[in-house]
């Protein structure tokens, strides 16, 4: 199967991509990033550890990463009646803390919402580009809180 699109199209920007690096131990990170979006006005409606789980089930000697699942109730309301209702496909706006190397974690997040318009999930509109506008200045403002 081939894509209908080139991912190597896009830069970082046009997914919302952010990232950080936190000089701090893994568990600390994760803390951190929990309420630098906690104070950004998100609340964690989920959250896990895909290295614990794989390493547990697959023996995959996996270093610690971990997901937070971040959600603002008021955008996500919204952006559901953008999308007509599609975008809970892609809910909630997840950010991940990995190890890169002891006392060093990546913070990772993308756009769900730039990415839904990218794929046709969403309309490519002025309600939608508000929606994206919001959570990126939440996001940002988390980022910055790191």
């Amino acid at each position: 199967m081939s894509l209908p699109i080139d991912p190597r199209q896009f830069e970082p920007d046009d997914i919302g991509e952010v990232q950080t690096t936190l000089e701090m131990e893994h568990k600390a990170a994760i803390e951190h990033v929990r309420e630098a979006f906690t104070d950004a006005g998100f609340g964690i409606a989920t959250e896990f550890s895909p290295s614990e789980m794989l390493n547990e089930k697959v023996d995959a000697g996996r270093d610690p990463y971990y997901v937070l699942g971040a959600c603002n109730p008021a955008v996500a309301d919204r952006a559901l009646d953008a999308s007509d209702s599609r975008m809970g496909g892609l809910f909630p706006c997840n950010v991940v803390i990995w190890e890169e190397q002891p006392g060093v974690q990546r913070v990772y997040h993308v756009s769900i919402m730039r990415i839904a318009r990218l794929v046709g999930m969403a309309p490519d509109d002025e309600t939608m580009a508000d929606i994206i506008s919001d959570t990126g200045e939440l996001v940002d403002e988390a980022f910055e809180n790191l």
